[in-house]
């Protein structure tokens, strides 16, 4: 038995007559090496670093944090230990952060490039240390062999056109609304609303809507108007801060306007409730921090190999399914 554990890990001396007999038996009967066994054996630890937004102010992130605390309770006694990391919703306080992280030795890094141009500089220096890099909920084509787990932004965004016009024949117009923290310059946000149009420029027979862009920032929430909202007909909010039109539509007391947003948020689900958001689409964010820290685990410590991009499903909530989708998004 000692002559076989030689063989198969590669310890000692053993002759080439024990090898080829080992090999052979192997070959005829097959073999799968425990993977799992021979980290606890050696007490092998491995140590994964997270690199998200702060969610006290930002609901979103909350989400994704439940997900990635779930993986780490889950895989703890398989050796696996998470630092996080979290910055402050600015690309200065994310380029501090991230300069920390490169500081530190990780097996693993999950990661949301929320900053474009930043996190390209940030990727390209991770790469470096040669481990594997896992994004949620925005991806970034442009740095090769990463992971990503999210939607797919283009076609949610498409998704989020056909909804729109969904059931309607009569001329519309149609208002996009850009609620953004600082100016947004997340891939996910751009290809959203890239989609947005597709969808229309694929449907020639609906040329009766027209479109309008509007952008401002969630602290100046305070700055829409009624102006805003003459001859409108709909409005895509391409993030999770829909709330804050369906709130001004609620307030005065707006009628006949369809709203499209992003994300179970609690604002969010109130007013899709009282009916003056009519479609959101759900990203499954806590799922995405579980499935990252998975895909971590499965690809380090179990030694398997995992696909590059796995696109979660486009769900999309409305009124009538709203209480089921969100409690079974809480239970995972």
């Amino acid at each position: 038995m000692g002559t076989v554990d030689r063989i198969l890990h590669n310890r000692g001396q053993v002759s080439q007559e024990n090898i080829d007999t080992v090999n052979a038996i192997i070959q005829e009967y097959g073999y799968k090496r425990n993977i799992y066994a021979s980290n606890l054996a050696f007490n092998k630890k491995f140590r994964f670093a997270v690199l998200l937004p702060k969610f006290e102010d930002i609901e979103y992130w909350e989400a994704p944090f439940k997900g990635i605390k779930k993986a780490a309770e889950e895989f703890e006694r398989f050796g696996v230990t998470i630092d996080y990391y979290y910055y402050k919703y600015s690309s200065t306080s994310f380029k501090k952060m991230a300069q920390k992280v490169l500081t530190q030795e990780f097996d693993g890094l999950l990661f949301s490039p929320v900053f474009y141009d930043e996190s390209v500089i940030f990727l390209n220096e991770c790469k470096k240390k040669n481990i594997p890099i896992v994004m949620i909920d925005s991806n970034i084509t442009e740095v090769e062999g990463l992971a990503y787990i999210g939607q797919d932004a283009y076609q949610s965004g498409f998704l989020g056109g056909k909804l729109i016009s969904f059931g309607i024949a009569t001329p519309n117009h149609v208002l996009i609304m850009k609620i953004t923290r600082e100016i947004e310059s997340t891939s996910v946000y751009l290809q959203r609303i890239k989609g947005f149009y597709s969808f229309f420029k694929e449907n020639p027979e609906l040329s009766n809507f027209n479109f309008s862009e509007i952008s401002i920032k969630d602290s100046e929430s305070n700055r829409l108007t009624k102006k805003m909202f003459e001859g409108i007909n709909g409005v895509f909010v391409p993030n999770s801060r829909v709330h804050f039109v369906a709130k001004f539509i609620k307030e005065n007391k707006m009628k006949n306007i369809r709203v499209v947003g992003y994300d179970l948020l609690k604002q969010n689900l109130e007013y899709l409730n009282e009916g003056y958001i009519d479609f959101l689409i759900n990203q499954k964010p806590e799922e995405q921090g579980y499935l990252g820290i998975s895909y971590l685990y499965k690809k380090l410590v179990l030694k398997e190999e995992i696909e590059i991009t796995n696109y979660m499903p486009l769900e999309i909530i409305v009124k009538e399914n709203a209480v089921s989708s969100n409690e079974t998004n809480k239970k995972q």
